[in-house]
């Protein structure tokens, strides 16, 4: 569990911003606004789910500190909780952290939904920046229900699981009316594409969303029965968003 919060004014507090990063290759002046690119150029401190990912951001932004100087701690699941306290101490003394994901917006199915719980734990501001979140751009593209939906995650691996487990959700759909929402490892974004149309009803409607934000990006909404005489891209090296919602 988090420390307890330290005894400070609201002047000393610290910032834990949250920036997000890039879905795919595509100029940072397409989906990062200039004032959040001028900030995460000037933090000194990072953590980050992939150090590799999060260097590679930050030349893209105009750094006030050369590159080799900048800490990057990496969030992996390995982490506990007393070394996470450690590496945002410096928020408890007015110091500024910056919180960023392998892709994406950071804390959105990403594990640096920890930092951000013990920042409010010790009272320290949380500032998120705006930026592109697969998540919210693929609802917005597909049509399908945008005030009722859920993120999954990924499904499981094993066919049979996999099956069993995207016809409860198709269920689910159908009772509340909600838009199910899961992604897949690129590797077998096609496999997964195959599973939803061998298996999920023919007048579910279903969104494929293909590296948003990209010079790659596609996106289109069929029902099931459609979908098994569309002809669909390449999807096998590209973040994929799956959507779907089943009739009521």
């Amino acid at each position: 569990m988090p420390a307890d919060p330290p005894q400070t004014t609201n002047a000393s507090r610290g910032v834990l911003h949250l920036i997000p990063v890039g879905l795919g290759e595509a100029p940072i002046n397409d989906w990062l606004p200039p004032e959040a690119q001028a900030l995460a150029g000037q933090l000194s401190t990072y953590i980050a789910e992939n150090a590799k990912t999060a260097r590679a951001f930050l030349k893209l932004t105009p750094l006030t500190h050369p590159l080799q100087d900048i800490t990057i701690h990496e969030l992996t699941p390995r982490v506990d909780d007393a070394t996470l306290q450690g590496w945002l101490t410096p928020l408890r003394s007015g110091g500024a952290i910056g919180l960023v994901s392998e892709a994406g917006c950071p804390a959105v199915a990403d594990p640096g939904a920890r930092a951000v719980a013990i920042a409010h734990q010790w009272g320290v501001t949380v500032k998120p920046w705006v930026g592109p979140s697969s998540i919210l751009l693929g609802l917005m593209a597909s049509g399908l229900d945008g005030q009722r939906f859920a993120f999954h995650g990924y499904a499981p691996v094993e066919a049979v699981e996999r099956i069993k487990q995207l016809k409860a959700w198709e269920l689910f759909s159908s009772k509340q009316r909600q838009t199910q929402m899961l992604i897949e490892t690129p590797y077998r974004n096609q496999a997964m594409l195959t599973s939803l149309i061998e298996h999920l009803k023919g007048n579910t409607r279903l969104c494929v969303a293909r590296a948003l934000t990209t010079p790659d990006e596609w996106v289109r909404t069929l029902n099931v029965t459609q979908w098994k005489n569309q002809s669909v891209p390449p999807l096998d090296k590209f973040p994929t968003l799956f959507l779907f919602q089943a009739a009521a």
